[in-house]
């Protein structure tokens, strides 16, 4: 590892002390800084450092459960915003944010990338829930409503899940015991990590996030993925 690469790395440690932001891990050429949201409960990005460029990239949700296609039709959407962050999606339909920048420009544009990151991340998440995990949310809303529990990790959605339209209220009960909740906000078991762009050396990123309403997240990889750009 370069002298460079580490000073471009304590310059990012710095950033994160600076404002407070948790570090993950660091490794030889890549840092995870954990970004607090508030409809995504944390965003974690892997800060890869290559030869000639540095590489942002942060899981946002899995696969949806359902309407896949109108899921990635709303994804293919915003990646027709301009802007420094896209979505992608794995081998497995997972869906992530990445960013790329020359190597020298990352701490110039850290601050930048790594807001942008965190507001599509946050500002998406609620709306790919509705589209890929409606009826699952339904059904823990009826599962919680059933057995008395509490639906405050679902309290953004009340107004969709709490009406005539949930087909699943008054289907669960006490002997219920098993939760159907969901966890969207998982990577697949084996998900892909992005594979390392051509001509450049070191490990490619495979950040996790966090449940909202639950902490089910967790590290995969699949040494066949590849991260298609939408």
């Amino acid at each position: 590892m370069s002298t460079d690469t580490e000073a471009i790395l304590a310059g990012v440690r710095t950033w994160a002390e600076v404002n407070d932001v948790p570090v993950d891990s660091i490794e030889d050429e890549e840092i995870v800084v954990t970004l607090p949201g508030e409809k995504k409960l944390k965003t974690n990005v892997a800060i890869s450092v290559f030869a000639r460029t540095a590489h942002l990239q942060a899981f946002v949700i899995r696969h949806p459960d359902e309407n896949s296609a109108e899921f990635n039709r709303w994804l293919l959407q915003k990646n027709l915003k301009p802007g420094p962050v896209a979505f992608a999606i794995d081998s497995l339909g997972d869906v992530y944010l990445r960013a790329s920048v020359p190597r020298e420009h990352l701490l110039d544009e850290l601050d930048g990338l790594l807001g942008a990151m965190l507001a599509t991340a946050d500002s998406s998440f609620n709306e790919l829930l509705l589209i890929g995990f409606l009826t699952g949310m339904k059904k823990e809303w009826a599962w919680r409503v059933g057995r008395g529990e509490s639906t405050r990790n679902l309290a953004a959605f009340e107004k969709v899940l709490s009406g005539d339209d949930n087909e699943y209220l008054g289907t669960f009960g006490d002997a219920d015991s098993e939760s159907p909740a969901v966890t969207a906000d998982r990577e697949s078991e084996g998900a892909a990590q992005a594979e390392e762009p051509a001509g450049e050396t070191g490990a490619a990123p495979g950040p996790t996030g966090e449940s909202a309403g639950q902490s089910a997240s967790k590290d995969s990889t699949d040494d066949q993925g590849q991260c298609l750009r939408l």
